[in-house]
């Protein structure tokens, strides 16, 4: 297998070199024409991914995931066309200036090259992957899990369908065999992928960083707080915390914990009472449990272990932590914090001031919902991942962050003392 992975991995890196020689309007005619062609393959790639759901259980919080539809679809196709309509990132200049000799400098961005992606059981992430990298210049190496085999299998033939169509090598994206073994391979093809980004679990997203040769941009997994100060309005408290936790509960920007002012107590059953619709399970801690016993529905009410703090739920499930104020809420989320999305709640703005400066994530709401943590929402056409690291990129990385830069220094004949 590693034999042939890396013959495959030198045709990627070939075909990267190439991709500077195509013009913005080729990208973006490939692009446009495989939004076009999804709705043409749509029943093909349905077919598939039916037969990766059949080998799942439909409790798994990876189920809904996992899933296509029509409208998914649909949306993607949306996307596709989003990131069409972005202006390059490539070829920007980033800094001019002139030396005191007459040497002309310029800092230019640049792609990345070959950027690898491994991934679990979303296929969407095929085709947002595949579009942002073509966009910024980039070739694509893909190790999907086996859960979203048959469906990744599809998506990329589709691709590779619609890049032979433009006379361009399919060799531009690679979808590596399913096998845990091509990972292994993948992680420490050094010289033929320059930069891998992990997306899935905080298991998966340890596993790059621990056995990677090839340097790792964390898109970390979403522990994700609101708190709610005791200066929070209600109704608000009630819509963000049901959007936030229930609108899609198995992505990353889902809330997992709600922190409480001790102060708003009697009034923590009327912001959660929506949740019961949804069947959301509660944790609550010693002080919020008594405030929702025999206010909410005694089958989702639970008291709160020390596992449920600091937990990616995934799922319908979240757990609610009272504090005193808002260091004490600071100091939980310090502790728990996977540093992706963090919101307060408050009418106060010297409380939103100092939870905005003090809290470290990747990205920080006052008074909306975490739902919005994503490339699409912000405008970007669509994302990579999250990163939540400090180096390089953080937050939503889409089209920018799939660039580096080179100096362009030119001279007349200048030589150096």
């Amino acid at each position: 297998m590693k034999e042939t992975i890396y013959k495959q991995l030198e045709q990627v890196r070939e075909a990267s070199r190439n991709l500077c020689t195509l013009s913005d309007e080729t990208i973006n005619n490939i692009l446009n024409g495989l939004a076009d062609a999804i709705p043409g393959r749509t029943q093909a790639i349905l077919e598939a991914n039916r037969k990766d759901l059949d080998r799942m259980d439909p409790d798994d919080p990876k189920y809904d995931r996992l899933l296509l539809d029509a409208s998914r679809l649909e949306s993607i196709a949306d996307d596709i066309r989003n990131v069409a309509g972005l202006p390059s990132p490539v070829g920007r200049i980033l800094e001019k200036r002139t030396l005191p000799n007459g040497l002309q400098l310029k800092k230019i961005t640049v792609p990345l090259g070959v950027v690898g992606i491994i991934y679990e059981s979303r296929p969407n992430v095929t085709f947002d992957v595949f579009s942002l990298c073509l966009k910024s210049g980039n070739a694509t190496v893909l190790k999907g899990g086996s859960d979203a085999m048959y469906s990744n299998i599809a998506i990329v033939e589709l691709i590779h369908d619609v890049l032979r169509k433009h006379d361009v090598s399919p060799d531009t994206l690679y979808l590596l065999p399913a096998e845990r073994e091509a990972a292994g391979i993948m992680l420490n093809a050094v010289g033929y992928i320059d930069i891998i980004i992990p997306r899935g679990s905080q298991q998966l997203i340890d596993f790059a960083r621990k056995n990677s040769s090839v340097p790792v941009i964390e898109t970390g997994a979403g522990i994700v707080h609101t708190y709610f100060d005791k200066s929070g309005d209600t109704q608000m408290g009630r819509d963000i915390v049901f959007n936030a936790k229930t609108r899609r509960p198995s992505v990353c920007n889902a809330l997992d914990t709600l922190i409480i002012h001790k102060t708003r107590l009697d009034g923590l059953a009327s912001i959660v009472e929506p949740l019961a619709e949804k069947k959301v399970i509660i944790f609550a801690d010693d002080d919020a449990y008594p405030a929702l016993l025999g206010r909410y529905p005694s089958e989702l009410l639970q008291k709160a272990e020390e596992t449920h703090f600091g937990t990616e739920f995934l799922s319908l499930k979240m757990s609610i932590k009272t504090v005193g104020g808002l260091d004490e809420a600071l100091n939980h989320i310090a502790r728990y914090s996977s540093m992706h999305s963090e919101a307060v709640i408050a009418s106060d703005p010297a409380v939103r001031g100092e939870f905005i400066k003090r809290v470290d994530a990747a990205v920080v709401y006052a008074n909306t919902s975490t739902a919005f943590t994503d490339g699409a929402q912000f405008g970007l056409g669509a994302e990579i991942g999250i990163s939540t690291q400090k180096l390089h990129a953080r937050g939503p990385m889409a089209l920018q962050e799939l660039t580096s830069y080179k100096w362009v220094i030119e001279g007349e004949g200048q030589i150096r003392p």
